[in-house]
């Protein structure tokens, strides 16, 4: 294994020496059955490529050549297929590539619109949606078929288009309209448009939408607030048209939104602020902001609803906020987590016993264990990695 610059040695080398000082108990790694595989798909940016990273026996799979400038990528959740989105170069076309879990190989690429930047699957896994954010639309895409079968115009440069887990309704923050569009996902084309527009969200960067549909906060990147909309054909209230239900203040250049798997709460990286804001979903109140690293711009909530991992750019740590307490846990009780630098996106094994950080400098991947909070080794990347998936699967 070739580690590209002195930082990853060195982490690596803290890594065995904790795991020798601390004990790397049989029981913190889960046992596998036969025939089970898991990996990790780190986009590269700056490379072209896709590094594969086998989560079973933690090493460096392969490095796959995609599109030029991957940006995104999603694991499906019925078939053994990874996508990634490729956005390509300046005022070119982007597009999908597919491939193959099972041999890490690229199986089909599915041409694009400009520019496009992000992807999300619907809860069925047959369709993608793909924001292109030089073109001012949506995509929607065929995964079966392979091809794209319909486009939504949206705002101007948008950054996303997130399916509600009902499957009725997308929701798509344009950064460049400051705006955020809602569309009937259930339409068929060409009847498929915008049925609702909300101004007033500078820089809209990110959406999540509550587990029951009913829903939607998006990051206002460009001011200091997260805008909540209640959506229309929700269950609780049918007849109800999408509204927008408050602006909310928070800290500065709110980049990204993580809400708890419960639905709860949701936690706003704000970036400027060097803080999280912990936002009650239910009534829209915005509980406080708690000081946690430099220029946080991922979290992500335990999947026991406990804990908080905050990826900070600025530096080479990670962070843990305890939500029950509402408190950043200490740095003696491993609250601050030595990773690589500029860490980034985010992704947990599938059993959670790991967490994966994309260290988007030292162009490597920080593992960390959950058990103990602490680093346990470091695998490299291709240039300028971005964004990461994992997909887990058992073959024959």
């Amino acid at each position: 294994m070739i580690l590209r610059d002195a930082t990853p040695v060195r982490l690596f080398a803290f890594a065995l020496l904790t795991c020798a000082l601390t004990g790397c108990r049989p029981h913190d790694f889960p046992q596998y059955p036969p025939g089970y595989r898991e990996y990790a798909y780190v986009t590269n940016g700056g490379s072209g490529t896709v590094t594969v990273l086998d989560v079973v026996n933690l090493r460096v799979d392969r490095e796959v050549a995609v599109g030029q400038n991957p940006v995104a990528v999603a694991a499906s959740a019925n078939r053994n297929e990874v996508y990634v989105v490729n956005s390509g170069a300046p005022g070119g076309q982007g597009s999908i590539s597919v491939l193959n879990a099972e041999s890490n190989t690229v199986a089909a690429t599915i041409p694009l619109h400009s520019q496009p930047v992000s992807i999300d699957l619907d809860p069925s896994g047959n369709l993608a949606y793909v924001a292109n954010s030089g073109s001012n639309t949506i995509s929607i895409v065929d995964l079966k078929a392979r091809r794209e079968v319909a486009v939504i115009g949206a705002g101007e440069e948008p950054v996303q288009a997130r399916i509600s887990p009902d499957g009725k309704t997308l929701v798509i923050p344009n950064r460049g309209g400051n705006s955020v569009s809602v569309v009937d996902a259930l339409a068929r084309p060409p009847a498929q448009s915008v049925r609702a527009v909300f101004e007033g969200c500078p820089g809209a960067a990110d959406a999540v939408i509550l587990p029951d549909s009913t829903k939607a906060f998006v990051a206002c990147a460009g001011g200091h607030q997260v805008m909540a909309v209640a959506l229309a054909h929700s269950p609780i209230h049918p007849d109800q048209p999408d509204r927008l239900e408050s602006l909310m203040d928070v800290g500065r250049a709110p980049l990204q939104l993580a809400l708890k798997p419960d639905g709860g709460e949701l936690f706003v990286s704000n970036s400027l602020s060097d803080s999280i804001s912990e936002v009650v979903t239910g009534t829209d109140d915005v509980g406080g902001a708690y000081m946690i690293g430099d220029n946080p711009v991922r979290g992500l909530v335990s999947r026991n609803n406990a804990l908080l991992y905050v990826s900070d750019l600025h530096s080479q740590y990670v962070t843990v906020y305890a939500i029950d307490e509402g408190r950043r846990i200490p740095d003696s009780q491993g609250g601050s987590i030595h990773v690589g630098d500029g860490p980034s996106a985010m992704a947990f094994s599938a059993a959670g016993h790991l967490l994966f950080v994309v260290d988007t400098r030292s162009a490597d991947v920080s593992v960390v264990r959950t058990s103990s909070r602490s680093l346990f080794t470091v695998l490299p990347t291709g240039r300028g990695p971005n964004a990461i998936a994992l997909k887990a699967f058992k073959q024959p």
